[in-house]
């Protein structure tokens, strides 16, 4: 048998609980991988809070219908153990990275083939399992932005899973970034490279203050109405404005809406061509991978607790 987290309901992180499946077996084309390591995401609660669809006390959708509860875990890394008909390349005892997958918040896990990619000897298991989602996610925004030499890009939300990646591969085109963060993380992003200001009231004229020579490019990552508003306002071409989050005001603004809901780009062609690169980056120690906590399996309400929460800096990781 092999342990997975499943939420029982809709609602917050103390729905999800540990239950017991049989150990998958391989489809024709894929693979089975014990998960040594699971990246946790935003999404992961999302799915099951209710922000995607409108669920009753019930726990029926708007029309009506028994809401089936999501799969968890859209990243992980481990080791194969068994692998399907027709798969080349890949064999039992290869260490490698899984995305995208559903379900990774398992002690096994199946995925097609093209999923797949080696795990470097170097790089450890909690940075592996945590890596490719928010990475791709952060090379998509940078795209649509038009991010390069020269610009002056103001991300939201430099101190997340997703805003850490951003900052160093923005700084690595030798763009100069402006990373809003709380005061508590301005240390790390001056690390990377980055001038951190703090969020909050007063944000337009820091940004201006940090940047007198303008700000030509904006990436959100945070969603607020606060980013929204001093992107509008600072950076003139509203099509250099990326937004990975946020509500519906961002809708007809010009901006860049970047997801799977409607009018969105998932940008998914992108982000799987970026895999192999952000994971050789990763290796070499061009990109890091900043994990701010670990938990067992057992505790994956504890960790959408702390994302949530959302005081740490980097990733937060399964290990089951």
């Amino acid at each position: 048998m092999s342990r997975i987290v499943r939420p029982t309901a809709y609602g917050s992180p103390g729905v999800l609980a540990v239950t017991e499946v049989p150990i998958p077996r391989a489809a024709p084309g894929g693979v089975v991988v014990e998960v040594r390591a699971a990246g946790v995401n935003p999404i992961d609660w999302k799915l099951y809070s209710g922000a995607f669809h409108d669920v009753g006390d019930d726990h029926t959708d708007a029309a009506g219908l028994a809401a089936a509860m999501p799969s968890l875990g859209l990243e992980c890394a481990g080791i194969v153990t068994e692998t399907g008909a027709g798969v080349t390349g890949v064999r039992a005892g290869d260490e490698v990275i899984v995305y995208p997958v559903t379900g990774a918040y398992a002690e096994h896990v199946t995925a097609p083939a093209t999923s797949i990619l080696a795990k470097p000897a170097g790089l450890g298991w909690a940075e592996a399992g945590s890596l490719v989602l928010a990475s791709a996610t952060a090379v998509h925004a940078l795209h649509a932005a038009g991010v390069g030499k020269g610009d002056t890009l103001l991300v939201h939300g430099g101190s997340g899973g997703v805003g850490l990646i951003a900052v160093q591969l923005a700084v690595a085109a030798e763009a100069t970034v402006i990373a809003t963060a709380s005061t508590r993380n301005h240390a790390l992003l001056r690390e990377l490279g980055a001038v951190p200001v703090a969020y909050g009231p007063g944000l337009a004229e820091r940004v201006r203050d940090a940047a007198p020579q303008g700000v030509t490019a904006a990436v959100d990552l945070a969603g607020t109405g606060e980013a929204l508003d001093v992107s509008l306002e600072l950076v003139a071409d509203r099509a250099r404005i990326a937004s990975v989050t946020g509500g519906p005001r961002r809708a007809g603004t010009g901006i860049k809406l970047l997801g799977y809901g409607p009018g969105e780009d998932a940008g998914a062609e992108l982000r799987d061509a970026a895999r192999a690169g952000l994971i050789a980056r990763a290796a070499s120690g061009d990109l890091r991978v900043i994990v701010a906590a670990t938990f067992p399996l057992a505790d994956a309400a504890k960790a959408h607790e702390a994302g949530i929460a959302g005081h740490a800096p980097g990733k937060l990781v399964l290990i089951p």
